[in-house]
């Protein structure tokens, strides 16, 4: 029999998002006469922009014929859609992030695990607690972790409680690390970061040599000028961090997939030798060996993005979703229960009424207005006793929502 990889079996449970899908399907069964309304995975809801569903169709037009036909492409990205992602995203906000520093993907999940290719077995990983289910059950897999223990934590890992009396702030590592993960505007929590926030976040990483990993999934729904949209409007960020953007929550691109990873040319780490190695040279090599690129007729799409037409249409999209974010945060406070986030972000993190757990509240919803949310301990240890919603739904879903809880949770 083939060996396996013996980290897997740490993963003592499911993925999150698969494990309420179950829950949600058994009640469903049980119970098909109730609507289920579904505000727990940030899946969006509302059709893609037409300015990009008209490139598309132009690219399949153009697969159609033997003079515009086009085969394998560039893994790293066309140049027309780097060149887009680095003139509007990075150079209008002063970053100076080049289009060969831009590596286009089929989305941040995926990047955000396949990063750990180019590091060391041996690195010491700093993850915020409650956090993205991915970030650590990725570095499980990769061995980056020791067992789990009774309070659903790894050990070998350097936990960053995130917790309310400090107003959700994330605290520097305690201990030496090398990899750390940020997420802003942040999932589960809905905060965003200062720029006097970042601005220390690089100070560190550069005072102690570790990489941050920056994951700015949902940067386009920051409404606050103040609030900066990437790590790269710190100065010196490019020799210390590598980001992670998506157009699945901007664009409205989960079902289409295509997001992009930057991985600056000053960055660089260090080979078991001690010499200094470049990073975007390691993940060059793993990107073209290991991903063949994302369709073309996809990425036409992306770069309709950054037209005119794209981006008042985008900006609608995430006005819209903001706009039941709104709703959401501003209903639910009226039952007296503490709500955060859904400001700068689509996501509203709940702290969970009385002395209820995130799963039982999780049941509770379910049962008494038979709408879906994602209970807090999923997100690690720190996120039980909160919840979270998704603004991603229809603005007739939202508001049936938040009706149904008002009237089955209102003392």
């Amino acid at each position: 029999m083939a060996q396996i990889n013996d980290h897997f079996l740490k993963l003592q449970a499911g993925y999150l998002f698969p494990e309420i899908g179950r829950r949600v399907a058994a009640y469903a069964q049980a119970h098909p006469q109730h609507k289920i309304i579904r505000m727990g995975i940030g899946d969006v809801t509302e059709p893609l922009p037409p300015a990009v569903i008209q490139a598309m169709h132009a690219a399949v037009d153009e697969m159609g014929s033997r003079e515009s036909f086009r085969g394998y492409g560039p893994e790293q990205g066309y140049e027309f859609l780097r060149q887009a992602i680095a003139q509007h995203d990075y150079a209008a906000r002063g970053c100076a992030i080049s289009a060969d520093e831009i590596f286009v993907s089929d989305g941040s999940k995926c990047d955000c695990a396949n990063i750990l290719d180019i590091f060391g077995d041996k690195v010491r990983v700093a993850i915020t607690d409650p956090v993205y289910p991915v970030y650590i059950d990725t570095n499980v897999m990769a061995g980056h972790t020791g067992p789990i223990d009774a309070t659903g934590r790894y050990a070998d890992v350097e936990y960053l409680p995130v917790r309310e009396e400090n107003n959700f702030e994330v605290p520097l590592p305690r201990q030496p690390v090398d990899l750390i993960y940020l997420c802003f505007p942040n999932n589960p929590t809905g905060m965003v970061a200062s720029r006097e926030t970042l601005t220390a976040w690089v100070e560190y990483a550069q005072q102690t040599g570790a990489v941050i990993l920056f994951d700015a999934a949902y940067e386009a729904y920051i409404t606050d000028p103040s609030i900066p949209h990437s790590i790269y409007e710190i100065p010196g960020a490019d020799k210390v961090a590598i980001e992670f953007r998506s157009f699945s929550k901007t664009a409205g691109f989960t079902g289409t997939r295509c997001a992009w990873i930057v991985v600056p040319q000053a960055l660089e780490g260090r080979a078991s030798n001690g010499d200094a190695v470049s990073l975007h040279r390691l993940w060059s090599r793993r990107h073209s060996t290991k991903f063949n690129g994302v369709p073309y007729i996809i990425q036409k799409g992306a770069e309709a993005v950054y037209s005119p037409e794209g981006q008042a249409q985008v900006r609608e999209l995430i006005a819209f979703y903001l706009e039941n974010a709104r709703l959401l945060r501003e209903g639910l406070s009226q039952l007296g229960w503490r709500c955060f986030g859904a400001v700068n972000a689509p996501y509203l993190w709940l702290k969970t009424p009385g002395q209820t757990t995130s799963w039982e509240f999780f049941d509770q919803l379910l049962s008494q207005a038979h709408v879906v949310g994602t209970p807090g301990s999923g997100f690690g240890p720190a996120g039980e006793g909160y919840f979270r919603l998704s603004a991603f739904n229809s603005r007739q879903n939202t508001v049936e929502a938040i009706a149904r809880i008002q009237d089955k949770f209102r003392s």
